[in-house]
């Protein structure tokens, strides 16, 4: 394979997601938010054949080391969008179209006066929640504490989602499909916990 075939152009998608005509096939969809430079997301996609991913990254240079991982693995079940991942949720993913969501180690945003601009709002959990299927899975990490709090608090205030571990403190054990980042490496050497969390699409949940 080679980039053009894992690359979506923006055009591409106007119309919504056509997965015959993007992989050929029609399989449970994921989307994945910032692979940042394709190594985990390569893997992933390599231990699970049997979904379609596509991810969503506008660093340009992340998706170009996102295809030589790909390629290295020689996969073929990923597709590459560069686009905004809320602008792509909002307006091109189907209401109840997705299997899973992978949010993995996003930007932290850790000054105060950037807070602002983290991903994980109260309107994005509510915009993830609509687009998964009854059922589906959101999965996300991070190693920064105060933002995992504040996943936390965010999505346990979304009555769309539910957290099979909400009796314990909320976070989850770590997924098997989620391999070590590079960023998880340099948390954990510096000494940084890492925090998994799991939500579920409630079936009779409000959607949007």
């Amino acid at each position: 394979a080679h980039a053009r075939s894992w690359l979506v152009e923006r055009d591409d998608v106007v119309a919504g997601i056509d997965q015959l005509a993007l992989f050929g096939r029609i399989a449970p969809l994921v989307l994945e938010i910032g692979p940042g430079m394709g190594d985990a997301t390569a893997a992933m996609a390599a231990n699970r054949p049997e979904i379609n991913l596509l991810a969503v990254e506008v660093y340009k240079p992340g998706i170009a080391q996102t295809f030589s991982n790909l390629a290295r693995r020689g996969v073929t079940n990923v597709r590459v969008l560069r686009a905004d991942a809320v602008e792509v949720l909002r307006t091109v993913v189907p209401p109840g179209s997705l299997a899973e969501v992978w949010l993995f180690f996003p930007d932290p945003w850790p000054k105060r006066k950037h807070l602002k601009r983290r991903i994980v709002s109260p309107e994005f959990a509510e915009l993830v929640a609509s687009r998964l299927a009854p059922g589906g899975s959101w999965w996300l990490a991070t190693d920064w504490a105060p933002y995992a709090q504040h996943m936390l608090r965010v999505v346990s205030q979304c009555p769309a989602l539910a957290n099979p571990h909400a009796a314990g403190q909320g976070w989850a054990p770590r997924p098997a499909l989620r391999p070590e980042t590079r960023f998880e490496k340099r948390g954990l050497a510096e000494q940084r916990a890492i925090y998994d969390l799991h939500l579920t699409r409630v079936p009779a949940g409000p959607t949007s």
